[in-house]
């Protein structure tokens, strides 16, 4: 029986190490925004021109902060829901730089997994 042993390092090709261009910067707000509904959530724009979403049950929701969440170190993006008794909910945050694409993935995901009750 031959036994193969396995080199050191890793190995890859040339077209895998060629550079690639990624999506940097942050991109259209409303690609987030434009996922909620008035029949579902509230929008509103405060007297910085942060916005606010918040689904009418109150357990979501979603902050856009364009120039930075104050108090942060550029914290521009929040998504949270609430948690019940029994588990725990989460929130997550992105910087300000962060593509708007990337938020409302994972905003779409989010919304995805609400189940009226």
């Amino acid at each position: 029986m031959a036994v193969q042993v396995a080199q050191p390092g890793f190995a890859t090709t040339v077209e895998a190490l060629r550079l690639r261009s990624w999506k940097i910067g942050p991109g259209q707000p409303t690609l987030v925004t434009d996922q909620f509904t008035d029949a579902d959530f509230k929008l509103v724009v405060d007297d910085r021109a942060d916005v606010h979403v918040n689904s009418k049950d109150g357990r979501f929701y979603l902050g856009w902060f364009p120039m930075g969440r104050p108090g942060t170190d550029g914290e521009g993006w929040v998504i949270a829901v609430t948690g019940t008794a029994k588990t725990r909910g989460y929130r997550m945050s992105f910087d300000t730089e962060t593509p708007a694409d990337i938020v409302a993935a994972a905003v779409a995901q989010v919304l995805a997994t609400a189940q009226r009750l």
